[in-house]
């Protein structure tokens, strides 16, 4: 099944330049996997920051997502179409808030955060097929990056109690 790829077009606008990860969105390949993969450059800067300035961050660009993929949602008359990724970036930030330093670290909270946004478990997969619009297309990957950042926290602390993974 051939997708109709979105237009570069979009890139004239700031809310098509957010949308879409600053344009890691237009990957021709998996690009919810490439969105949440750039999302990591920005969160080597965010996980300097105080928890609570990078929740405001990360909220903040929830808030700025939700009306970029709107403007692209509208504009493309696609409902979530695939080149909006900022919601992968807020979903991965969140799956890997707190998280430890190291590689390791970052890899298993990017895996989590593919896995739940991919398999969609309750309440993921409902807010993915109810909630339409901008904030449907962001809601869903928020959600599946708390189901991550919990598991990657009982990891953090299970590697705590028993040091399996080091940094």
């Amino acid at each position: 099944m051939k997708r109709n790829r979105p237009p570069l077009s979009l890139l004239k606008h700031p809310y098509g330049w957010i949308a879409s990860g600053f344009g890691s969105g237009f990957s021709p390949i998996a690009p919810g996997t490439v969105g949440s993969a750039a999302a990591l450059v920005p969160w080597l800067w965010l996980r300097e920051l105080p928890p609570a300035d990078y929740l405001v961050i990360v909220l903040g660009f929830f808030a700025l997502g939700v009306l970029a993929a709107e403007w692209v949602v509208r504009t493309i008359r696609v409902d979530d179409p695939g080149v909006v990724v900022a919601d992968e970036w807020v979903g991965q930030w969140l799956a890997l808030f707190l998280a430890p330093a190291g590689w390791a670290w970052m890899l298993l909270g990017f895996a989590l955060f593919r896995l739940f946004d991919v398999w969609k478990p309750w309440p993921v997969r409902w807010a993915d097929r109810r909630l339409h619009g901008g904030f449907g297309a962001m809601f869903d990957d928020l959600l599946a990056g708390m189901y991550a950042f919990l598991a990657l926290q009982a990891l953090v602390l299970l590697n705590a109690r028993y040091g399996a993974l080091s940094s």
